[in-house]
């Protein structure tokens, strides 16, 4: 029996190539227990690792062995039970008697387990998504350089030759400084092979001779044109220019007024630790800006955002008024790429729906390359969510609902509104 094992090691003594060969196989598997992990988390450990548990039966691995093969003869010793045409009842347990899952009876597998660490763990959790239309802006921030072709020049490195355009170059000088010649040679050739087909005599004899003297100085002058010359070589020209840069903001606007309680606002949390985790991971060029708001909003930091327990009434239009100001004062649609993300619990003043629809609709969504509402209820949708199906009417490329009632929808909710879409 033959096993063919890679064990190439990496500096900590484990096979890297092993383990995403491993990875991939069982990525279903860990993508579940990623899942589960972040539903079951406190807020303070949603991104570490994770300890991962394999039916052992999903864990055998190929191998390649011998074939019986040919034909063979054996004698089997008798025994006292069975005789010829007898059938054999299958073993309890499964063949070949192997059981499943441990249990203080009997025999019987363990779980294969193994832990992935935070980096893994992240790559799961965010596979697959992306923020929808990013596109690439104006430069600002840091800025990055990039080499990109800029024509053909007569001088430059040697190692930056363009071969094709040089031997080009070649070939035209060579046509060129041999036309004149290789036009009186053909002219010659063509008078001498007609003295030649012609009586010879002694004048005629002088001039074949005087001809073929001609024929022979103009053929060593097209010889000596070089095949190459310095001046016929062409180089590749490079020059440094500035990339565009894909640069975002994401604006993460929560309700934290007294009809949340403290299961929602903690459902929230989730949601837009998510949100940030995987914006901080997957774009480098990408600010945050974070709203609370009750009766009245506030722009705050990821602390307060997320630890502050202020509460009080509901006026959600004073955020969305806040987020527009914003927008406009820093973030000018023509040099960003442009999200939001609002999770509230649908409650609000009647008479402050259709004002948040319309600012919605008229002075935020046609900045903006996506905005998402999460409306964290388990009770029937409210007034605002009646309000912002208009603004999914009028705008339905870019803006998406969905309702939490529970935390196992949060992770569902957060992938589907950040999938990748097909091409």
């Amino acid at each position: 029996m033959a096993y063919i094992v890679d064990r190439r090691l990496n500096g900590r003594n484990k096979s890297t190539v092993n383990r995403q060969r491993f990875l991939n196989r069982y990525r279903t598997q860990i993508k579940k227990a990623v899942s589960e992990a972040v539903t079951r988390r406190s807020i303070t450990d949603i991104d570490n690792g994770e300890s991962v548990s394999i039916p052992s039966r999903d864990t055998s691995e190929p191998v390649f062995h011998h074939g019986s093969g040919g034909e063979r003869e054996l004698v089997h010793p008798g025994n006292k039970e069975f005789i010829a045409g007898d059938r054999i009842a299958r073993p309890e347990g499964g063949a070949g008697g192997s059981g499943g899952k441990a249990s203080n009876s009997g025999e019987g597998e363990d779980e294969f387990n193994f832990t992935i660490s935070q980096e893994e763990f992240l790559n799961f959790l965010f596979d697959d998504l992306e923020l929808p239309n990013l596109l690439k802006r104006r430069l600002a921030g840091t800025e990055t350089w990039e080499w990109q072709s800029a024509g053909i020049v007569l001088d430059g490195n040697p190692s930056k030759i363009n071969i094709v355009r040089s031997l080009r170059s070649a070939t035209s000088r060579r046509i060129a400084l041999g036309a004149g010649a290789r036009k009186r040679l053909r002219a010659a050739e063509e008078e001498l092979a007609a003295l030649l087909e012609q009586d010879t005599s002694l004048e005629r004899v002088a001039l074949i001779k005087e001809l073929r003297e001609e024929i022979e100085r103009l053929k060593r002058r097209l010889e000596r044109i070089p095949f190459i010359d310095t001046f016929d070589l062409r180089y590749n020209h490079h020059i440094k220019v500035q990339k565009p840069t894909a640069q975002a903001v994401m604006f993460c606007v929560m309700d934290v007024s007294g009809s949340m309680n403290q299961s929602m606002k903690d459902m929230a949390k989730r949601f837009f630790l998510l949100l940030y985790l995987f914006l901080k991971r997957n774009y480098k060029k990408i600010e945050v800006v974070f709203i609370r708001h009750h009766t009245s909003a506030k722009e705050v930091d990821e602390q307060e955002f997320f630890y502050s327990r202020e509460t009080g009434g509901t006026i959600v239009s004073s955020a969305l008024k806040m987020m527009q100001e914003i927008m406009t004062e820093r973030y000018p649609a023509a040099e960003w790429n442009i999200y939001g993300a609002q999770a509230s619990d649908g409650d609000n003043w009647n008479d402050d729906s259709p004002l948040c629809q319309q600012i919605l609709s008229h002075q935020i969504m046609p900045f903006m390359q996506y905005f998402a509402y999460i409306e964290i209820t388990p009770r029937q949708h409210q007034a605002l969510w009646s309000a912002y199906e208009g603004v999914g009417i009028q705008w339905p490329e870019s803006f998406s609902m969905q309702q939490i009632v529970d935390e196992s929808d949060i992770y569902p909710v957060f992938r589907e509104l950040f999938a990748r879409k097909k091409a």
